[in-house]
This record gives C-alpha cells, structure tokens and sequence, in this order.
C-alpha cells in the first residue's frame, strides 16, 4: 500500500517554540526539515521514506532521501538513550511499532463470515475495516515523522552524529531486532533501573524545590494521563461500534424494503440511505477523537515517562555527588588520596550542575511545549465535534423533510 503524507504532521504538528530556546534555535526556521513522503506497507514490516532539507554545512547535500525501517528508529532512539552526553535531555520517546495485526484478523474474520451476511453489508463492513487500517497506517507514519522533527528542531539533538547517519547514509543501517536474550536483558536492566528509582527516591533528598516539585508534579500528571487514555480509547471504540451499528440497520432496512408494498419501499429506502450517511458521519467522529485527543494523550503519556527518566538520571548524578563529597571527607580525613577525591568531587559537581541546568530548561520547554500542543488539539477536537454535530442533525432534518414529503 503506497500512501503519500501530507507536510503538515496530522497528529502532533504544534510550534515547540519558547523564548529560552529561541535564543538557540529558531524552531520556524528551515535549516534542517526532515518529513515522510511516503511509505510502503508490506505484509510484515513498513519501509518509511524520510525526506531532509538543510542549509546545515555538516551535511553534504541540501536535499536527500533515504527508506528506514520501523528497527532503525528505535536504534536511533536507542542511541540518545545511551549517550551520556544527553542525560540532561528529555529524549522523545520512540514511535511504536507498527502494528495492523488487528486490523487484518478483522478483514479475515471478515472474509470468512461473507457467507452470513448480505452483499451489501459485507461491502460496507469490508469499506469500514480498510479504512480502519489505513487510519492506522497514516497515524504510524505520522508518529515516526514526529519523532524526527522533535530531534530535528532541538538545538542539540540537530547535530548528533548518529542522527546524521540515519537521514543521509542511503544505503541499509544493517538494524536487526532484538532477539530473546536481549529482550530480556534489557527488562531484567529496566528493572534494575526501577529499583534503584525507588532506592533514590527514598534515600536522597533532592536539594532543588524546582525539581522536587516537578517529580511531585509527574507522578500524579503521568497517572492521569494513563487513565485519560484508556478512557479516551474506550470512547472511540465506542463511537465506532454506534457506526458499525448504522451499517446493519441501513442493511436490514433495505431488505425489509424489498419485501414490503411499494410505497412502504421508498420509505424505508430513505430512512436506510440515512443511517448510511450517518455511519460515514459517525466513522469521522471515532477518527477525529482517535487522532485529537486518544494519540495526543498518549504522546504525551510516554513523553512525561521520558520526562521522568530525566529526573531519575539527575538523582543519580546527585547521589553520586554526595558519594564523591563523602570520599573526599575521608580521603581529607585519612590525609590520603586527597588530590584523585579532589578531581572526582570536582568532576561530580560539575556533571550535576550542568545537568540540572539542562534539566530545568528541558523541563520549561516540555511544559510550554504540552500547553500549547493540547490547547491547539482541543480546539480543533472541539471545532470537529460541533461540525459533525450540525451536519448529523441538518443529515436528520432532510430526511424528515423528504419523507414528509411523500406523505
């Protein structure tokens, strides 16, 4: 399936743009532009084509096109998680994985229940089911596209080597998934990192009410946003089963027309060509909920989870500060080593401050960056759903206009 994506990105398209960053990188500019074009889904896999402008000298040309994998993302991703360089950042969570299987057990169910349903509704189950997946598919390709213009709009993530390699390196990243032992390694590492979370939190006292508040703040935020979600997801499944609904009456109504006297015929003809036209409305509504408000929920869910793994990594780096201030008061004490306690101490502080610079600023970033993004997707959500209440209604006042008229 070939499906060209617009410029403008469907799900998180908002201005990330504030006056402490601006004084770095503009974000409007377009000195590094990376988008997908277009991408290819293939029965296991999806091969995305990212698309980069620049007027950035470190690159060799101004306008190139490579095809990634959803793999070499979560490297890339992988890569900023990794580097101590950016344990003052909050890394954009990585896109998720491209998953249709849903949507094809549907369209196989489907296919095997031909035999119990009419023509009719087997068509429009089928036309449903296939929009369904390509919601899905645009939303993917929109997700991975974010996630490169998060990296592409930050002042420092922009010049990162790797993220260099996999917009202008043309040929395949040799990316492979991970396979059972590293699956594993890396839940039983996750684990670990959880724990010693705890072990912080209990432990340290952070010695800045900026950030103590902040990690206050997130746990009950992130909290929130997990539930808001679930409740999101339900009211869109929700909506969509009302519209699959809309196909079964549309069809009963139209059997029931065949059957009955003529007159009868055109009645319900009308009423079932309503309630058609009502399930498209109705499938609009599911769709613009999913993309306003379920997909920006859950963004923003895994990125103050990221936002969380930034304040864990500053604890450390404050606990391993006390530790060095500690080595040096019984290196002073024992009058032995002193110099080499001196130099980790000073190297300790130095880490700390510079990462709760980063941090603080990283931390007034996310929290412009997420009102601006849900004010601009609430207003819209809130556009769509009055757009689509007029015309449900205006849909209602014609079809009982018509079948007045034939009274």
């Amino acid at each position: 399936m070939m499906d060209g994506i617009e410029d403008e990105n469907e799900i998180l398209n908002g201005d990330n743009k504030k006056p402490g960053r601006s004084e770095t990188v503009d974000l409007t500019d377009s000195s590094l532009v990376v988008d997908i074009s277009d991408a290819l889904s293939e029965k296991d896999k999806v091969k995305f084509t990212v698309h980069t402008k620049t007027t950035l000298p470190e690159f060799k040309k101004t306008d190139f096109t490579v095809v990634r994998q959803h793999e070499e993302f979560v490297w890339l991703h992988d890569r900023f998680e990794e580097n101590e360089e950016y344990a003052g950042f909050i890394i954009p969570p990585v896109p998720p994985r491209p998953d249709f299987d849903a949507s094809r057990e549907k369209l196989q169910k489907l296919g095997e229940g031909e035999g119990t349903m009419t023509k009719e509704e087997f068509n429009k189950m089928k036309q449903e089911l296939e929009a369904e997946y390509l919601a899905t598919f645009k939303k993917t390709v929109a997700m991975h596209e974010f996630f490169l213009t998060r990296l592409a709009q930050h002042p420092v993530f922009r010049h990162d080597h790797n993220f260099h390699v996999f917009l202008e390196y043309d040929q395949d990243l040799a990316v492979r998934s991970k396979n059972k032992k590293e699956v594993f390694e890396g839940f039983v590492k996750s684990f670990s990192k959880t724990t010693d979370e705890l072990l912080l939190s209990a432990t340290v006292k952070d010695v800045n009410d900026f950030f103590d508040q902040e990690k206050n703040f997130l746990i009950e935020y992130h909290s929130h946003l997990k539930d808001a979600t679930a409740k999101a997801d339900r009211m869109t499944k929700k909506h969509k089963d009302v519209a699959d609904s809309f196909i079964k009456i549309s069809t009963g109504l139209l059997q029931l027309a065949t059957h009955e006297h003529r007159d009868l015929e055109k009645f319900l003809t009308k009423v079932a060509d309503t309630f058609e036209k009502a399930r498209k409305s109705e499938g609009r509504v599911a769709s613009d909920e999913d993309l306003k408000l379920s997909d920006l929920l859950r963004y923003y869910m895994n990125d103050s989870f990221a936002v969380k793994r930034l304040l864990y990594r500053r604890l450390r780096c404050l606990a391993n500060y006390e530790a060095a201030n500690r080595n040096l008061e019984k290196a002073r004490a024992k009058n032995k080593d002193i110099h080499a306690a001196e130099k980790a101490q000073q190297e300790a502080c130095e880490k700390f401050e510079k990462m709760s610079d980063q941090g603080k600023e990283e931390l007034i970033d996310f929290k412009t960056r997420r009102v601006q993004q849900f004010r601009k997707n609430l207003i819209e959500l809130a556009e769509l759903e009055i757009k689509h209440a007029k015309a449900q209604v205006q849909l209602y006042k014609n079809c009982l206009a018509s079948l007045r008229e034939e009274e």
